[in-house]
């Protein structure tokens, strides 16, 4: 079987989630790839000397590098790592993560193009950067998405006596985790009985000002912190809508998880959100930073069950297709 060294933020600490290194490594794991990865350390340069010094003592051990990609400092990583892999005549493969990778297309053609235009393919995990790479000229580009395995994620069918709001996340400003407050608070100043559950570390700081917009609002919110997969899917049983914030994204798995586990999903209309829901049929769609508009979507959904039920059964039908036994296939292709 092939031997792959996946780099990425292999971090396991309290300010990160589980990251796609963890989670795809362990499944290509699974089916019997050797994987290697880099890196676990902390510091940025230790992290990327650890890059560097495992891409050239494995060159001629292995068959493929992985690249998680994103637009901030990951880029860098992969930029330096790209051209590395380049001069060691090993195939790199970028996988292109994170809402805002188009402004770096346009920010940083030049460097873009030196990691990009010479992978051996670029993989997509949303039609949103695939559509985005193809337009900018980059054709050697292949869809996989993100995968869940399906088996994990057993759907209920939800009542909606009360509100209870469920948002899972890390809390970083690019996710916008105060609007889950003010909607909150924007169903209690209507009357209506809701409660927030706000589930994921603090990446930025921005935890502490959650919690004192809260305070300020007079509103209970309930923080758990970073919880495992298996945690936060056992929590998700108690609410009944599932609200995403974000200002930028991508493909995020958490609201594939939530479509899966029969989670209505209210999403801000940004990045490769439109490409995952389609508005008022799988979900509902809201313009950013809209409070009134996750607001009044949070009501259409609660005051029209039989719709909300239709809606969320096909939203379980369509992440299916995000199944690892049959996402698998994808990579084995690129992987060949």
């Amino acid at each position: 079987m092939k031997k792959i060294l996946y780099i990425g933020n292999n971090l396991n600490n309290k300010k990160s989630n589980t990251s796609s290194i963890q989670v795809l490594g362990t499944l290509l794991e699974t089916e019997g790839f050797e994987m290697h990865y880099a890196s676990s350390k902390n510091n940025k340069v230790l992290r990327l000397f650890d890059m560097v010094w495992n891409c050239i003592t494995m060159s001629k051990k292995i068959d493929y590098v992985l690249i998680d990609t994103y637009s901030t400092t990951n880029f860098y990583y992969a930029l330096v790592v790209s051209q590395l892999c380049s001069l060691l005549k090993l195939k790199y493969i970028p996988i292109l993560h994170g809402g805002n990778l188009p402004d770096r297309l346009k920010q940083s053609p030049k460097l873009s193009k030196m990691i990009f235009h010479n992978a051996h393919k670029n993989v997509s995990p949303s039609l949103y950067l695939l559509e985005t790479f193809k337009n900018n000229g980059y054709l050697n580009v292949d869809f996989i998405p993100n995968a869940i395995e399906m088996d994990s994620y057993t759907f209920k069918e939800r009542n909606f006596k009360n509100i209870n709001l469920l948002w899972v996340r890390s809390f970083s400003k690019i996710y916008n985790p105060k609007l889950a407050v003010k909607v909150l608070k924007g169903l209690q100043v209507e009357g209506f009985h809701a409660t927030l559950c706000m589930v994921g570390p603090d990446s930025d700081g921005s935890l502490l000002e959650v919690m004192q917009l809260a305070k300020s609002l007079h509103v209970d919110v309930t923080f758990t912190g970073k919880l495992t997969k298996e945690a936060w899917i056992t929590l998700s049983k108690d609410f009944n809508i599932f609200i995403n914030t974000t200002n930028f994204d991508n493909m995020p798995v958490s609201v594939i998880e939530a479509m899966a586990l029969g989670l209505p999903v209210i999403s801000t209309n940004v990045g490769g959100l439109p490409f995952l829901i389609a508005n008022n049929i799988d979900g509902v769609l809201v313009a950013k930073d809209h409070e009134e508009g996750f607001v009044k979507a949070v009501k259409s959904i609660v005051n029209n069950p039989e719709k909300t039920k239709i809606m969320t059964n096909k939203a379980r039908e369509k992440v299916i297709a995000f199944d690892w036994e049959l996402v698998k296939t994808k990579w084995f292709q690129v992987l060949e």
